[in-house]
């Protein structure tokens, strides 16, 4: 179904990510992924020794994940808080003669929530704020900007992202600062589907899914019992990765004409209150 296409995934942080089950069914379906990840780039100036050690441990698992599930995919560094490393990645695609069928968004962060706790929103910093919708949201702007000015991302593409029912509904998940740049994203997710679909036929849409704590990001932000409830909230209780998967490789599709769409692979859990 994807054979002769390549897509841009982004969001893998290890071997459980929701990304990589995308990335393993575009394969399985005959495409090809370029996976990204979090490293150091001649764009990170004045690092301390502690995050210089950090990204490099980063990007080094990442790799090792991406090739013992994906075989020989491409990796790549990209920080999207670093206009000149998107800019830099966008263009190095392009001297490669790389064409793109989509993009997968699936990155996002939130230093408010701590040992899965979150921070009040009225103590939340303007800078803490800023950043989430930078990283959470504002991202989806930054990639496509660039992969459109150096005509990497090809006419009737397709973007997708990965957002959940808090960008909507306030829910006894640990969520506050990031809800709200999920519920932006969500809107740029609306306003690039008339805007891309206009002018170069590119369909955006994002997936809202279940509560998941099988990756480190999952794990980090919410607790079993948050799982419990959801999948007891659920008519088909919780999705599962795969899920997930299938759909975006079925929005993934070439010349279907669905876009400017807030899905939902969760249940049934956003219809239950």
């Amino acid at each position: 179904m994807l054979a002769n296409t390549t897509f841009l995934i982004t969001g893998i942080s290890d071997k459980q990510s929701l990304a990589m089950y995308v990335a393993k069914e575009i394969i399985k379906q005959g495409g090809k992924v370029i996976c990204t990840g979090l490293g150091v780039s001649p764009y990170h100036t004045n690092l301390s020794e502690k995050a210089r050690g950090f990204l490099t441990k980063n990007f080094k698992d990442f790799k090792e994940s991406v090739h013992q599930e994906l075989g020989d995919s491409a990796v790549a560094i990209l920080d999207v808080t670093l206009e000149e490393n998107v800019d830099a990645f966008a263009k190095g695609l392009a001297a490669k003669n790389v064409k793109l069928n989509g993009v997968l968004h699936a990155i996002a962060m939130d230093k408010t929530i701590r040992n899965k706790q979150v921070k009040p929103l009225l103590e939340v910093t303007k800078e803490e704020f800023c950043d989430t919708i930078d990283v959470s949201a504002y991202s989806l702007i930054t990639i496509n900007r660039y992969l459109l000015k150096y005509k990497v991302l090809q006419e009737g593409a397709s973007i997708c992202s990965l957002s959940y029912i808090a960008a909507a509904k306030v829910t006894f998940h640990p969520y506050r600062n990031i809800s709200i740049a999920k519920a932006a994203l969500e809107r740029i997710t609306i306003e690039l589907a008339d805007e891309l679909g206009r002018s170069h036929g590119i369909r955006v849409n994002t997936i809202r899914f279940s509560p998941y704590m099988g990756s480190k990001a999952g794990n980090a932000t919410l607790h079993e019992k948050d799982v419990q409830t959801s999948d007891k909230m659920s008519p088909l209780k919780n999705a599962k990765p795969q899920d997930l998967a299938y759909e975006i490789v079925h929005l993934f599709r070439p010349d279907l004409s669905i876009t400017g769409e807030i899905r939902h692979v969760d249940g049934g859990y956003h219809i239950t209150g």
